[in-house]
């Protein structure tokens, strides 16, 4: 047991924090829509796109966080460092309105990111939690989360704001003709440069990776890996199964998140149909990552004060009521219940991490995290599915003198007649939870 007086001295924790950090703050976040579609893609293509990526993290979350259990999770985060820098460099390179090799440079992209997702998923907990608990600070963890929240916080503050401004042609130009260049900054130039200070912080993602050091748990059974994994998540299943409260936390964060991931992942759309301009976007992504700060210390007070069923009660208001108000997309106060749902869906994840960690047994913990994220992302790949024939059916449905009349492009045009399933699927499927909750609690 290592003698430390605070859990951020020690190593994979702090490793954990910053590994955090440079994977998911990334500056291409507050125009993460609109860059698909200023490279030239629909919003069709961009749902169908986001529902493949969360597939591939379905089919591989488990058996990543099963492999990260048997053949080392340090091993998992360092393939997803990689990962990372190359589906980033592949955007760096597509060609803008590059048709079917756009498209294809995108697929790739989507399926690497999900990979490197399921490969992260899990994995970076466990090795800081377990540390922690070889500390004999297993109880800190909540501490730990909690500043983990508040750094990733600003540096999405940071990304948010950098990303937004550099994304905008006139304020690059600006730039450039303050340091003495003359030509001619465009918005096909400019959308690559969010993309290559990302494509930096994946270099930065995998360093930490390699830093990371990968804990002992006593002799492993002595099986071939394909095997151990598949015993691991044999285990895993059984145990979620048998535990009623994890696995009402597990279905619960995936109706929360598979609605609200949706609708953020449209944010920049959203943003631009309410009024606001390209260059405001980043500044409000950094405000929405500002907010982590505070809801850090909030989703610890309520986790650790007060009962799940409150919790789940509070988020369950706080976000149909954003979800409501967003679909009459309010000329800018709109920005209002987006910021309540960026929130609240900082809380799912902290709720979530708390009550699974603090249950789930150390051998098997990345298996555990890893159905989370498999449950999550079923929820997440069928809803993009689901938004992308919608949006083809509505498509069939807008006439030429109609969309002349809407004052919006058909894109927008579509978003906003569509959007209203969002908080009518998040009533329907919360509703149904709930009920069954009382059924079997009768």
């Amino acid at each position: 047991m290592q003698d430390v007086s605070s859990p951020f001295l020690v190593k994979n924790v702090r490793l954990f924090i910053a590994f955090r950090l440079f994977f998911t703050a990334r500056f291409y976040y507050p125009v993460f829509s609109i860059i698909f579609l200023d490279f030239g893609l629909s919003v069709s293509q961009f749902a169908l796109l986001n529902a493949i990526w969360a597939g591939v993290i379905v089919v591989f979350e488990v058996p990543s966080g099963a492999l990260a259990d048997v053949l080392g999770r340090r091993r998992l985060l360092v393939a997803t460092g990689i990962m990372m820098v190359v589906e980033l460099f592949l955007l760096c390179m597509a060609p803008v309105r590059g048709g079917t090799l756009l498209f294809s440079l995108f697929l790739v992209n989507r399926i690497l990111s999900g990979l490197a997702e399921a490969s992260a998923s899990g994995a970076d907990e466990a090795l800081a939690y377990d540390a922690l608990k070889r500390a004999g600070m297993e109880s800190s963890w909540g501490r730990v989360l909690e500043v983990q929240m508040r750094l990733q916080s600003l540096a999405f503050v940071g990304a948010m704001i950098i990303g937004g401004l550099l994304y905008d042609p006139q304020f690059v130009g600006r730039l450039a003709a303050f340091a003495g260049y003359g030509g001619q900054i465009t918005q096909d130039l400019t959308l690559r440069i969010p993309l290559l200070l990302t494509l930096l912080f994946g270099f930065f993602t995998l360093g930490c990776a390699l830093a990371m050091d990968e804990p002992q748990f006593g002799s492993e059974p002595k099986a071939t890996p394909p095997l151990a994994a598949l015993a691991k998540t044999m285990d895993a299943g059984r145990w979620i199964l048998a535990s009623p409260f994890a696995f009402s936390v597990i279905v619960a964060g995936l109706i929360f998140d598979g609605v609200m991931r949706m609708v953020i992942t449209l944010g920049s759309q959203y943003y631009r149909v309410i009024g606001i301009p390209e260059a405001g976007l980043g500044f409000l992504g950094a405000l929405s990552a500002g907010l982590g700060i505070g809801v850090a210390k909030l989703s610890r007070h309520l986790a650790e004060g007060k009962a799940p069923v409150f919790n789940l009660g509070f988020l369950s208001v706080a976000t149909l009521a954003s979800l409501v108000s967003m679909s009459f997309f309010p000329r800018w106060w709109g920005v209002v219940p987006a910021l309540v749902l960026f929130a609240a869906m900082g809380m799912v994840s902290f709720f979530v991490s708390h009550y699974l960690n603090a249950m789930a047994p150390s051998e098997t913990r990345a298996t555990v995290l890893s159905f989370k994220g498999l449950a999550w992302n079923i929820s997440y790949g069928v809803l993009g599915m689901l938004y992308a024939l919608l949006l083809w059916a509505s498509r069939k449905k807008v006439g030429p003198e109609f969309l002349a009349n809407s004052g919006f492009n058909i894109e927008d045009l579509l978003f906003v007649k569509t959007f209203v399933a969002f908080p009518l699927c998040f009533a329907l499927a919360m509703g149904l939870f709930m009920l069954a909750c009382l059924v079997w609690r009768k």
